[in-house]
């Protein structure tokens, strides 16, 4: 271990420590011990202090004693004269800096200065950041966008993160980063500056959208921010690992093998950075310098190499890009990030990373769908010998010749052939369209079937983009994604009315067909459930029973995607089970799921029902899309979207109910579910079903209007959406049970849940 790293670390650490106990004190005397501190939109308190602590910091006060712990972590600067292993030591000086720095941020949002304000970023002026609004930089990730990330941090299509600290050599060795990792789908963190300029500024003047939705996500300007990036650690351990507060060692373990993060440390590493290293090593996640400094080999605290020392200018390369990438494909290397990545033929760069990207109209080359045109995409099999496979033919013009901002219609048609192929996959193929298009940066794709909407961007168009290359992507990640079924892929582009028109009424009338096939694919019409176990890379206990009727708790997973799946990886999440003797059919207990999941989650549930939220209710991960709650006093149950920061009739907002129904938890009358799930016959059904739904987010209300008015009609109450409370109804028991009583919602005269 370096005596330097550990010299400098120490004196950083104690420096912060410091800081955080002189800031602390003065605010109270200002404000008072009881003022309360939080990070918004986020469970767990302030989450790196209860992950490494167990205290609940909910006030000011609260925060003496964290400062207290952090400088029991201190020790000495180590003697130039006397050499010893400084690596416990260090560590300890890097988990005092989290819990400095954490206390420094609850300080500065009781201030009104976190998160980091900066005019740049303003709504409405220059590029429009949508995530980063009044012109702040984000601050803490809050749990909504924490939980939609789960299941593509489970499921590898997000394979880790990097946290980026500091400033590149230059503006175009900064966007070059972040597109090799964009491209390689990580999720990328900023802050730091390195004498006042940071990574952030660099992208901002070269116009990279910054944001959620591009998994590009800037913390703050100062170093101090990064500690961000450790909470979004701890917090991925405590939402889908199931680890409670005060157990460091198994939240430092999870992390070190189940959260894939590294460090890149841009420009000059001062003492703060070497303390937030450490802190950064503490939690297995290994730092990558572009500058001169002592290296740590390994030790066991990381998987391989701590640190890293990549000086940029002599790194053996034709220019800065190539040094750039290179220094991602080491770090990546180094952390043993499992990347897998499908060759694109396009112009432009090409990733998951993209997928959320916003096409803006004064951005917009051209736009199919949508308000002006008609656009809609049909996938359909055929025999082996009626496929040419990777042909893409376009029949009718191109948009070369349609004005800047103007539109067209367009049909995409895929047909595929295999000799595992079956039509019940036709569906589940099609569905990816929207994700394997929006792969592409610079292309929006929303909707899909006959409502897609799709937008190709100046940018994309000049840099060579056209239609054809959509087959190219369709082609491509087809053959990757699903070659154990697909033999053949062939793509036509219809650009030419009436071909438009023959086509559009072949793919609805194959929609319709689907409709009526998945509607009378019931529980009980099928020999075998499947498993999805995805979910486990996180959440080790946690298993999904999927059947016709009640799809992933993700929302993303249902039967027939579970049944492609096993058949493209039988040794794969989803496997098939054997239903077996129907125990009660009534609360949905099987003796082969009763014994799949006994298996699966290693004995921690014992039994399970598939359709009862009071007995042995099933498990979750934590990216579930709802949470179902029992509210005793209703005599019903309230459904809370994943997207809702409100306050609920539970007393507790959605991110603090996760806690309960997360981590592979079996907690009666808390259930984790996918949206759809809440329209199907078998939705709680043991416990009396949709009637039972007393107040529900209304954003669940607005959003599926349509879906939960067929709903009531079958249930025989077809105002019964209108009887259901929302956050601007009430978000108390009282007033729930008073508008439950004006209302007559039907729950009141059914029988006891308990």
């Amino acid at each position: 271990m370096s005596r330097y790293i550990a010299t400098r670390a120490l004196r950083g650490a104690t420096g912060l420590v410091r800081e955080a106990d002189e800031m602390l004190t003065k605010v109270i005397a200002e404000k008072g011990a009881d003022t309360p501190v939080a990070f918004p939109n986020t469970a767990y308190y302030l989450p790196t202090v209860l992950g490494l602590t167990g205290m609940e910091v909910q006030t000011l006060g609260d925060l003496v004693p964290v400062v207290e712990r952090a400088k029991s972590l201190l020790h000495p600067v180590p003697p130039s004269a006397l050499w010893k292993p400084y690596l416990g030591d260090t560590l300890d000086a890097g988990v005092a800096t989290l819990l400095a720095a954490e206390t420094i941020e609850g300080v500065r949002f009781v201030r009104g200065t976190q998160p980091e304000r900066w005019p740049g970023f303003e709504m409405g002026g220059g590029t429009e950041y949508p995530h980063l609004e009044d012109g702040h930089l984000n601050g803490p990730i809050d749990d909504i966008q924490l939980r939609s990330w789960g299941i593509q941090l489970v499921d590898g299509r997000m394979p880790g993160f990097a946290a980026i600290v500091g400033c590149a050599k230059s503006n175009e060795v900064a966007v070059q980063l972040v597109r090799e990792l964009q491209q390689r789908s990580i999720l990328i963190f900023l802050s730091g500056n390195v004498n006042g300029r940071s990574i952030i500024h660099q992208l901002q003047e070269e116009g990279v959208e910054m944001g959620y939705d591009t998994y590009i996500v800037p913390f703050g300007t100062d170093t101090i921010s990064a500690i961000y990036a450790l909470g979004f650690a701890t917090r991925s351990a405590l939402t889908f690992g199931g680890m409670k507060g005060g157990q460091p060692r198994e939240i430092l373990l999870y992390n070190k093998f189940r959260v894939f993060a590294f460090v890149l440390a841009l420009g000059e590493v001062d003492d703060l950075k070497y303390a937030a290293a450490a802190g950064a090593i503490s939690y297995g996640f290994p730092v990558i310098a572009d500058t001169v400094i002592p290296e740590i080999h390994p030790t066991g605290v990381t998987r391989y190499e701590h640190v890293i020392s990549m000086p940029f200018n002599e790194i053996e390369a034709k220019d800065d890009l190539e040094r750039a990438k290179k220094m991602v494909q080491k770090a990546i290397e180094v952390r043993g990030v499992k990347i897998q990545v499908t060759e694109v033929p396009v112009p432009v760069p090409y990733g998951s990373a993209f997928e959320g990207e916003v096409v803006r109209k004064n951005d917009m080359r051209i736009e199919f769908g949508g308000k002006y045109s008609r656009a809609f995409e049909y996938l359909c099999m055929a025999g082996m010998d009626e496929v040419e496979d990777g042909k893409i033919s376009l029949v009718g013009p191109g948009f070369e010749e349609v004005p800047e901002t103007g539109h067209m219609d367009l049909a995409i048609v895929i047909r595929v052939a295999g000799r595992k192929m079956q039509q019940d996959f036709e569906p589940v193929l099609e569905r990816q369209v929207h994700y394997f298009i929006n792969g592409a940066s610079g292309i929006q794709h929303i909707g899909q079937r006959d409502i897609a909407w799709i937008r190709i961007s100046k940018n994309a168009a000049e840099k060579g983009f056209n239609l054809n290359h959509f087959g190219e992507i369709l082609i491509a990640r087809f053959h990757a994604d699903f070659g154990a079924i697909v033999d053949k892929v062939e793509v036509t582009l219809y650009t030419e009315p009436d071909q438009i028109e023959e086509w559009l009424e072949k793919a609805r009338a194959a929609y319709d067909f689907r409709n009526r096939r998945l509607a009378d694919l019931t529980d009980e019409a099928v020999e075998e459930f499947y498993s999805c176990t995805l979910c486990q890379s996180f959440a080790p206990n946690h298993v999904c029973v999927v059947t016709p009727q009640r799809l992933g708790l993700c929302g993303a997973y249902n039967w027939l995607d579970c049944k492609a799946s096993f058949r493209i990886n039988p040794t794969g999440p989803n496997q098939p089970i054997v239903k077996g003797t129907c125990i009660d059919p009534v609360k949905g207990y099987w003796t082969g799921s009763t014994e799949f999941t006994r298996q699966a989650s290693h004995g921690t549930v014992e039994d399970v029902t598939m359709y009862s939220i009071m007995e042995n209710p099933m498990t979750a991960c934590g990216c579930f899309e709802c949470i179902v709650m029992l509210i005793p006093e209703a005599n019903g149950v309230m459904v809370v979207s994943r997207e809702d920061p409100s306050m609920t009739p539970a007393g507790m907002t959605f991110s603090t109910l996760a806690g309960m129904a997360g981590g592979g938890l079996q907690t009666p009358g808390v259930m984790g579910v996918g949206k759809y799930y809440l329209t199907s016959p078998k939705f709680i059904s043991a416990d009396g079903g949709f009637k039972r739904v007393v107040w529900m987010s209304s954003f669940l209300k607005e959003s599926m209007a349509e879906e939960f008015k067929a709903v009531a009609e079958r249930e025989g109450v077809p105002d019964l959406l209108d009887r259901i409370a929302d956050e601007t109804v009430c978000t108390e028991v009282d007033g729930l049970v008073e508008y439950m009583a004006e209302k007559e919602h039907p729950a009141l005269a059914m029988e006891f849940m308990f």
